[in-house]
């Protein structure tokens, strides 16, 4: 089946063209300027941006990937796909090993069936002092046996691994993470610079959503922040909503790392799409109040209630990216770090047809994933 998308603003990699693009099988087969050389469907001028990448994602629709329950799963998955997210990672938290065995074992099986990207184990390999809205109880030192029986029970399908450099075996666990295929990503950590210039090289490519859960940049001591920065190996996540990190520090970062090495993440919880209350975050309770999740009974950000489509248009309308950069850090540079950039990730001659149609206020208007419209242009 031939589809053409008519009439649009198509932002791709090398800028925003105005014109048409053609679809067959799932994938873009021509990206054409100026009229389409026939019938199509006509987006009266709309924007044609990539589908987003979300490598960090928990939670949705009052559902919760962390439980591994399938119904609940996908209804995290369809949340997100309504708001432009057509690659999704499932992210767990700190849980016993047989829970997340459990959920590991229950979300590969979406793998298999393509309604998820992989997952993402946040913990329980992090630190004591730096561990957020992870429940303490259960965190632990790197174990290569327990790693083991978690990438058997993920089938392939275990995409990262969050680990604060400074634990006794972490740099192991890092080495054996990617030995395996796994991204080792550093986070959730209380290391010093140099500390976490070691886990870099040792593997790890990601850092988990810079600033938090780590300590603060300090001109004598430039602790994982710095380390993270500076180095070109490493792929930045962050958190746009506006309460995780302020403004100023995510414009420094950027700065700094630049849209090739910046990936916008939501870090998103069940609240997600859904109104204030009290929410499960694997085994924690979490309050949201006024659209933000904190841990019940302290003041720990628990996540957000961010969804990708909200992030573009703030790096766009509070950053001052441009679309081309904006496309960036919400597709392509999490797709290339996720491995998956040869086949989405941006609009280009080749790719699936994963795309979002958007209007001039940068609102979601319509998505497609492979050729098949989520939620038609309206």
């Amino acid at each position: 089946m031939s589809i053409t998308l008519a009439d649009a603003r198509i932002v791709t990699p090398e800028g925003v063209h105005e014109g048409w693009l053609t679809i067959e099988d799932g994938r873009i087969t021509h990206i054409g300027q100026g009229s389409a050389p026939g019938p199509g469907l006509g987006l009266g001028g709309r924007y044609v941006v990539p589908g987003f990448v979300d490598m960090h994602t928990h939670g949705g629709a009052g559902g919760s990937f962390p439980t591994g329950d399938p119904d609940e799963a996908s209804r995290v998955a369809d949340l997100h796909a309504r708001h432009g997210t057509t690659t999704i990672v499932a992210s767990l938290v700190t849980a016993s090993q047989n829970a997340l065995s459990r959920a590991t074992s229950a979300l590969a099986d979406l793998c298999d069936d393509g309604v998820l990207a992989g997952i993402h184990f946040e913990g329980p390999y992090i630190s004591k002092a730096r561990c957020g809205a992870h429940n303490p109880a259960f965190l632990r030192e790197p174990s290569s046996q327990e790693f083991a029986e978690l990438l058997k029970a993920g089938r392939g399908h275990v995409r990262m691994l969050t680990i604060a450099a400074e634990l006794p075996g972490a740099l192991d666990t890092i080495r054996e993470a990617v030995a395996n295929g796994v991204i080792a990503a550093l986070g959730h950590s209380d290391a010093s610079y140099e500390q976490t210039i070691q886990g870099i090289d040792a593997g790890g490519s990601v850092a988990t959503h810079l600033y938090n859960a780590m300590p603060s940049l300090h001109h004598r001591e430039p602790g994982p922040v710095a380390a993270l920065l500076e180095d070109e190996r490493v792929t930045i996540e962050l958190v746009n909503d506006g309460v995780h990190v302020h403004p100023a520090m995510l414009r420094l970062a950027y700065d700094v790392a630049g849209p090739g090495r910046t990936a916008l993440i939501t870090d998103a919880m069940a609240a997600a799409g859904m109104g204030d209350g009290v929410y499960g975050l694997g085994p924690m309770k979490v309050n949201v109040v006024d659209g933000v999740a904190r841990l019940a009974g302290g003041d720990s950000i628990a996540g957000s209630t961010l969804t990708m489509d909200v992030a573009f248009r703030r790096a766009v309308q509070q950053l001052g990216l441009s679309l081309t950069e904006a496309a960036e850090v919400t597709s392509l540079t999490p797709a290339r770090a996720l491995g998956l950039a040869d086949r989405l990730g941006s609009v280009s001659v080749g790719k699936q047809a994963d795309l979002v149609v958007l209007t001039d206020g940068l609102e979601v208007s319509g998505v497609m994933r492979h050729g098949n419209w989520i939620t038609e242009p309206r």
